[in-house]
């Protein structure tokens, strides 16, 4: 039986004040789907993703307003994801905060996965849905938009993304998104997410108190921990965010970690595993992510795993999945599993 995602109740902070200044009841509509409205007083509740995705899609129709998920996310700051937003405000910098906001977001929102990717400069913060989960307008809009209203937290009250991107069409009127989101929202793109320069998250972070800092982290790690979530993971994330960049390599990341390759190496050796292994790993990961959604192309896939070219890509994959990217991506199209 397939798992049951689940979102935070504080998921739909400002749903109900929304709705009413649009004219409308929440109550109704919160109980068609499924929701009791006195949940939203326990901000650590834990509801159905997909009951939340169908109750913001149902509202937008019931009030005849398509940008109800960017209304919702406008007053959304970090504070709004509660443990993790605490820890995250005491980090030193824009990038410590972030990669704690994201690495942290399944105690929030189990039904998306952030994927953060850094190349040239830029960084592309993409949200997708997770395996089994397929997120309507309202909510796609209501995450990417809240991401960039808690990035606002720690930047100058000007900043904005360079770009906030988004794959369905546009709404009849962009007001309310340039309202929320600034001048820059494009439409019909390959990702859900936000672009914005390396540099902004290498800001510090004004909010922080050092003091403070290691009382947050330790209550974290008392209510959400992770498993294992020292060096093996950091290790896949880095990975997954270097590949399409062409720059992953071990000693990039050991720096990174601030230890040397060696040190790098004994972590993973500890728990069985190598450079490649982990880096052939998450390619395997992202292979299948990618020709499983089936929206880009064989030469895109290779890029996005850090192949110098389609062939390369192709040869490792039938070496590591028995079979070319053509014919795996056929076997999937008639529900057979290749491996």
């Amino acid at each position: 039986m397939a798992k049951v995602l689940k979102v935070r109740s504080s998921v739909l902070n400002g749903y109900v004040e929304v709705a009413q200044s649009l004219g409308s009841d929440p109550d109704p509509t919160m109980r068609a789907v499924g929701i009791d409205p006195a949940t939203l007083a326990t901000p650590d509740a834990w509801l159905a993703a997909q009951v939340v995705d169908e109750l913001l899609e149902r509202t937008a129709v019931v009030t005849e307003c398509e940008t109800f998920g960017v209304r919702m996310a406008e007053g959304r700051r970090v504070s709004n994801l509660g443990l993790i937003g605490l820890v995250a405000r005491e980090e030193p910098d824009v990038r410590s905060a972030l990669t704690t906001v994201l690495r942290h977001m399944q105690f929030h929102n189990e039904a998306i996965r952030p994927r953060l990717v850094e190349f040239n400069g830029l960084v592309s913060l993409q949200i997708e849905s997770e395996t089994g989960m397929a997120l309507g307008r309202q909510s796609i809009e209501l995450t990417v938009a809240a991401i960039s209203r808690i990035l606002g937290t720690f930047l100058p009250d000007d900043w904005s993304p360079l770009s906030t991107c988004f794959v369905h069409d546009a709404p009849t009127t962009l007001d309310i998104h340039h309202r929320v989101l600034g001048p820059n929202v494009a439409f019909e793109r390959d990702f859900n997410g936000l672009v914005l320069y390396s540099s902004d998250l290498d800001s510090p972070n004004p909010l922080s108190d050092p003091l403070f800092r290691p009382y947050a982290r330790q209550y974290l790690d008392l209510l959400a921990p992770r498993e294992d979530s020292s060096v093996d993971d950091r290790v896949r994330d880095m990975i997954e965010a270097l590949l399409p960049g062409g720059g992953c390599t071990a000693s990039r990341i050991a720096r990174s970690l601030g230890m040397d390759r060696r040190t790098l190496y004994r972590h993973l050796s500890k728990s069985g595993q190598t450079y490649s292994s982990v880096v052939d790993s998450v390619r395997e990961d992202l292979a299948r992510r990618h020709l499983a959604q089936g929206d880009r192309t064989f030469t895109d896939v290779a890029a996005a795993l850090g192949f110098s070219d389609l062939s390369a890509f192709s040869r490792w994959f039938r070496r590591y999945f028995g079979l070319s990217p053509t014919a795996w991506s056929a076997a999937q199209e008639h529900e057979l599993d290749p491996r």
